[in-house]
């Protein structure tokens, strides 16, 4: 992971607006983050100066091999537990905002132990 919640944020929505857009852009980030676009640009800008996503002439934002595997990593920890927390009862919208939350400080050892815990009892 990288060392910042809010980047790890905003590479796993440029990862999910990517499957849903056929490109993704700033105003798309803010609408679907609920932020103010300048907000955005600067969380943008500093993604491309470590080299997290590429931004063409016209605005389209792109993750890069780092900032995909970020993104993925990330996406993965959220959708597993997520789902592990519906499984246990826990209402849907609860359980998001508790994946949310949790999938970026959990250290990858904890996470790897949760997540082969549940694979074997279940």
């Amino acid at each position: 992971m990288i060392e910042n919640e809010s980047a790890e944020n905003y590479l796993e929505t440029i990862l999910i607006l990517s499957k849903k857009l056929p490109v993704v852009r700033s105003v798309d980030i803010a609408n679907e983050l609920g932020f103010k676009k300048p907000s955005v640009s600067i969380a943008m800008k500093n993604l491309r100066e470590k080299n997290h996503i590429t931004v063409t002439d016209a605005g389209f934002i792109y993750l890069t091999e780092s900032g995909k595997r970020i993104a993925e990593l990330v996406y993965e920890r959220h959708q597993f537990l997520s789902g592990w927390f519906i499984s246990l009862g826990v209402p849907e919208q609860i359980a998001i905002e508790d994946a949310c939350r949790i999938e970026h400080i959990l250290s990858k050892e904890s996470y790897e132990a949760v997540k082969n815990f549940v694979k074997q009892h279940i």
